[in-house]
C-alpha cells in the first residue's frame, strides 16, 4: 500500500512538471497574446545557431520532490528514525525535484540572425519546431509584440 501512494505521487509530480512546459516556437501564442498587434518586418535569414533554452525552475519540481523523498523516507526504522528519515528524505527529494523539473522542461533552441530589409541585423532565439526548420537564405518576417519576437517563414 506504501509503495502504491508513493507510485502514485511520482505520477501526480510527473503531471504537474510537464504542466509547467510551454511552447517558445514561432508558431505558438499564448491566450494574452492573442488579438494584439504585431510589429512585421521582413528579412533574410544569414545565420542559423543550435541553442539549449533553459528550463524552468519553479516551486513545482521542489515541491513535488520534498512530498514524495518525505514520504517515502519516513518508513525507515521506528517512529523517531521515521520522522528523521522523513525530513532527510523531503531534503534530498526537494533538491532532485528541483533538479528534475529544470532537466524535464528544458528545451532545444535555434539562434537566427536576419538580415532585414532595411539592412540593419537582428537575432531571435526561439524553441526549435521540426515543423517549421530554418535555413540560411529562407525568407522570413519577425513579429514583434510588446518585447517578445518570433520568426516565421514569409509566405512565398
Amino acid at each position: 500500500m506504501k509503495n502504491l501512494g508513493s507510485c502514485l505521487m511520482v505520477l501526480l509530480a510527473s503531471l504537474f512538471l510537464s504542466g509547467c512546459m510551454s511552447d517558445l516556437t514561432g508558431t505558438s501564442y499564448s491566450a494574452r497574446e492573442a488579438r494584439f498587434t504585431q510589429l512585421v518586418r521582413f528579412g533574410t535569414v544569414t545565420e542559423v545557431q543550435a541553442v539549449k533554452i533553459d528550463g524552468t525552475e519553479g516551486e513545482v519540481g521542489t515541491i513535488a520532490g520534498a512530498a514524495i523523498g518525505g514520504a517515502a523516507a519516513s518508513g525507515i526504522g521506528g517512529k523517531r528514525e521515521g520522522a528523521v528519515g522523513a525530513v532527510l528524505g523531503a531534503i534530498a527529494g526537494g533538491v532532485l525535484g528541483h533538479m528534475a523539473e529544470k532537466k524535464i522542461t528544458q528545451k532545444g533552441g535555434v539562434e537566427l540572425t536576419i538580415q532585414l530589409e532595411t539592412g540593419s541585423y537582428l537575432s531571435v532565439v526561439q524553441q526549435n519546431d521540426p515543423n517549421a526548420q530554418f535555413n540560411r537564405g529562407d525568407r522570413v518576417k519577425v513579429l514583434t509584440q510588446n518585447s517578445t519576437s518570433r520568426v516565421v517563414h514569409a509566405q512565398k
